[in-house]
């Protein structure tokens, strides 16, 4: 498949980006503040897509377009940019029980799945902050 399917080709201005990592952030905080497993494994999930879309609007000047697939090349191309295979491991493992959860009738997860998903996105994103603000 043409990545040309999933991105285009978009200028920025610095607040949009600024506002694509600050809601990044602010799902980590919720999945930080609450109890509730799968509260913690959802925004702890979009949390990381978030910070995938804010390094590629940043390092590939590139605008996510909203068509099926399109959270993979996301989650690929944070692994790509942050030059760590692992992240798009972990991240598409999360992808597919989200949508076990959304189309299979759910999923539980466990309080400690909860939180290594949690700790896992804690620390990608403190590895695109750094990356941000050595390439800005």
């Amino acid at each position: 498949m043409n990545d040309s399917q999933y991105f285009v080709k978009f200028k920025f201005a610095d607040e949009q980006i600024k506002r694509y990592f600050e809601n990044a952030l602010k799902d980590l905080k919720i999945a930080e503040k609450t109890d509730i497993p799968e509260v913690k494994f959802s925004y702890s999930y979009n949390a990381l897509l978030k910070a995938g879309i804010t390094l590629v609007a940043t390092k590939k000047s590139l605008k996510v377009r909203s068509i099926p697939g399109h959270h993979m090349k996301i989650l690929q191309a944070m692994g790509e940019i942050l030059k760590d295979t692992s992240i798009f491991d972990v991240c598409n493992s999360m992808r597919m029980k989200r949508n076990l959860d959304l189309y299979e009738g759910g999923i539980v997860i466990s309080e400690k799945e909860s939180r290594d998903y949690f700790n896992f996105a804690k620390e990608v994103i403190e590895k695109v902050k750094n990356h941000l603000r050595r390439t800005r």
